[in-house]
């Protein structure tokens, strides 16, 4: 039989589970430069203003490594630069389609009950691919067509072939990944550390004030950020990375054939013969299911804020010589001494991290009760509260680990290279626990539709995107004030630096709290499956 029987079904069956997602990251990532562009035109009417904060951005190293470089100071130019930061929400977007339409298929068994009919040995991973591949291409012509009628040219249309070329890069890697490891959430960890691993290479490379800085050229991030959109836009590297894209996409399509079905190239470690006391519990089943997330968020938490907690105060420096640039990061939400103001903007995105860690968490859970793994805890002398328990434990207490090692951290960070790690660990760690009512909310809205409507759990993600859209990126978008307010991280105080009000966090810890207990009683009653 064709190894591709079946890929036109596949991929009608893929877009129809992914109606509602899809179009909505992809609406996401294709407008936000358009009103970036929109919003630069408002603020800065004068060109010699733009020209001022363009040059002020490039010789601020903090946050050109956060951003990466400034290429020109035309309307164009800033908007490609302040939304390079999408390039990376779009790839692990991407990426984590593959593999949902790959390995987690095989891992939950539905692949092999479709090997039993037409279908191709590498249908799916065809399937997935051209799914990504074809959202890809519209993305890119959306965002053409957007900033063009704020910044017409040809930058433009170079910005849109990044974002296509990056986002196939990225959906390749993860179809790499899919055939390597047995197991998705190893795939998703895969794909998560080399994209992570190109934002550092690009972030310290640009940092050190060169644009063409090796560190830099390696990162395929970097390396497409080259193409300069409205900056003397280098074609050839689009070409590179479209080419390298497909070579990867066609090596994952030859290991998809010299693997079993449900199978990796790499076999996992068999565990031990005996199992520990710990694994008698439900908590220590939890524990041994969630311990390598809890490190791993726990490490990049770590990482994120040493680098951008010891960049802050560079980019203090930067905001008092640019009462526009302080401007701009008051839109973020920052007040207070205009050093702690790149802190709260930091903040802000750990805090939209810290929640998705416990959605995850939450959806661990529904896929162990789809996988028919909770059946056999609960046939024993589990009651289904206590199992539930432990896990909307670890749903809650995992983002609330990882804002304390960030506080922690960054307030070490942050305080070594200014007014003393005394002063200001108390302060950056009290901000990032300022937080967390909102966090909770967030996971608890998930958890409520575990136990009530356990079908539309995964929506949990969507719910993170609209917050991250109202809350983090409505004031840039000069969204109004009712819309914000939708987003429980609008309501929490913008520590460090601003004043601390008490009543918003108790009603999010209330509302958490109510989320949480309609969970539970809903689990405790409805079937399993």
């Amino acid at each position: 039989m064709n190894g591709l029987a079946g890929t036109g079904a596949l991929t009608r069956l893929a877009l129809r589970r992914d109606r509602i997602i899809l179009p909505l990251w992809a609406l996401v990532v294709a407008l936000f430069p358009m009103s970036v562009a929109s919003s630069f035109k408002s603020l800065y009417t004068d060109p010699k203003q733009l020209a001022d904060f363009a040059h002020q951005m490039q010789a601020t190293p903090a946050i050109v490594g956060f951003y990466g470089p400034v290429y020109g100071d035309t309307l164009g130019a800033l908007a490609a630069w302040r939304s390079g930061i999408l390039l990376v929400i779009g790839a692990l977007a991407a990426g984590l389609t593959v593999i949902r339409h790959t390995r987690a298929e095989e891992e939950q068994g539905r692949r092999e009950l479709l090997g039993a009919t037409a279908v191709g040995r590498q249908a799916p991973l065809a399937a997935a691919f051209l799914l990504t591949g074809a959202a890809s291409v519209i993305i890119g012509l959306l965002l053409w067509g957007g900033i063009s009628s704020v910044a017409p040219g040809a930058g433009a249309l170079a910005m849109g072939v990044q974002y296509i070329v990056c986002l196939w890069f990225f959906a390749a890697v993860a179809g790499v990944a899919a055939q390597v490891t047995q197991s998705a959430r190893t795939a998703r960890w895969i794909l998560g550390a080399v994209l992570g691993g190109s934002f550092l290479l690009r972030a310290a490379g640009d940092a050190g004030g060169s644009q063409d800085s090796p560190l830099s050229w390696i990162s395929p991030l970097g390396f497409l950020q080259r193409i300069r959109p409205y900056g003397g836009e280098r074609w050839w590297i689009a070409a590179v990375g479209a080419a390298v894209a497909i070579g990867v996409a066609l090596w994952a399509y030859s290991l998809s054939s010299q693997r079993d079905l449900d199978a990796g190239l790499v076999a996992p470690r068999p565990g031990p013969a005996r199992a520990s006391r710990l694994l008698t519990g439900p908590l220590g089943l939890t524990w041994r299911l969630q311990r390598g997330t809890l490190i791993g968020w726990a490490v990049g938490f770590a990482v994120l804020s040493l680098v951008l907690g010891s960049a802050a105060n560079s980019a203090g420096d930067a905001v008092k010589e640019s009462p526009q640039l302080a401007d701009i990061f008051r839109r973020l939400g920052g007040a207070g001494a205009l050093g702690d103001l790149f802190m709260v903007t930091l903040i802000s995105i750990a805090a939209i991290a810290a929640a998705a860690q416990g959605i995850q968490t939450a959806l661990r859970a529904r896929a162990e009760e789809q996988a028919g793994r909770v059946e056999p805890v609960l046939a024993a002398a589990v009651g289904r509260t206590r199992w539930w328990g432990w896990w909307i434990g670890f749903a809650l207490g995992g983002p609330a680990l990882s804002l304390v090692v960030l506080g922690l951290c960054g307030g070490i960070s942050y305080g070594a290279g200014g007014d003393g790690v005394g002063r200001q660990l108390p302060r950056v760690l009290g901000a990032a626990l300022a937080v967390l009512p909102a966090v909770w909310l967030t996971v608890g809205i998930v958890v409520a539709l575990f136990g009530l409507l356990p079908r539309l759990v995964a929506a949990g993600w969507v719910l993170l995107a609209a917050f991250l859209l109202l809350g983090q990126l409505g004031a840039v978008l000069q969204l109004p004030q009712w819309a914000l307010d939708l987003s429980p991280f609008s309501h929490v105080p913008h520590l460090p630096g601003g004043t601390l009000s008490w009543p918003p966090l108790i009603w999010l810890a209330v509302l958490a709290a109510l989320l949480t207990g309609a969970g539970v009683w809903g689990f405790r009653r409805r079937d399993i499956g």
